[in-house]
Order: C-alpha cells, then structure tokens, then sequence
C-alpha cells in the first residue's frame, strides 16, 4: 500500500509533517485538500477509526465561523463527514494513511514508533 498524506501544502504542520517524511526516506503520495477536496468515503473511514474528536479541527477559523447550530452538528459523525468534506480544512492536519493503519495530526514519537 502506497503511503497518503492528506492536508493543505501551506499548513506549517502539513510542511513539518512532509520534511520528516522526507528525511526518513518514506514515500508518499500527496492528497491537497484545496485542489482536490475531500472524499466523503475517507473521512467516513477516519472518522470511524478515530472518531470525531479527533478528526475535526475545533481550533480553526472555519470551525469558528460556523453557526452554533453548524456547531453543535460537527457533534455527531453523520453530519461532521458532511460539514468536512464541505469544509475540508476543518480536518485536522495532516492525516496518513498507511498500510497499518491512520494517523491524524503530526506528532514525531507517534509517527516514528508507526512508519519507522
């Protein structure tokens, strides 16, 4: 299974995610957000896997420009997949996916101790 990193290629963690990546020699398939936008199916399977809490990026400025009621829908994994894949840098940055599994977010011990 080829490695996908998934974001948007201006994000400082999405450009300290990929340094890493490329420093450690593993290969990857870039997915930009702002031009390719996001699969429903994807952020159905991460949101599944990980849950909405963690997928759905509450500290942004598009999460915060919601309405209360856009808000209190992101609660619940149905409508989130909606709203991100409308919305996709409501996602948090970045997401991996690789053959054993997804990472969401980019912390180095974490992803040494998955793709190292």
């Amino acid at each position: 299974m080829t490695m996908h990193l998934y974001g948007i290629p201006n994000c400082d963690t999405v450009k300290k995610a990929r340094k890493w990546l490329d420093q450690n020699g593993l290969v990857y398939v870039f997915h930009d957000y702002k031009k390719e936008g996001a699969d429903e199916g994807k952020v159905t399977s991460w949101i599944g896997a990980k849950g909405v809490d963690t997928v759905l990026n509450k500290r942004g400025t598009t999460f915060r420009k919601l309405s209360d009621q856009e808000k209190a829908d992101a609660a619940d994994s149905h409508k989130a997949v909606t709203l991100l894949v409308q919305h996709p840098s409501m996602i948090k940055r970045p997401v991996v996916e690789y053959e054993g599994g997804i990472l969401v977010g980019f912390k180095e011990d974490e992803w040494s101790a998955s793709l190292l």
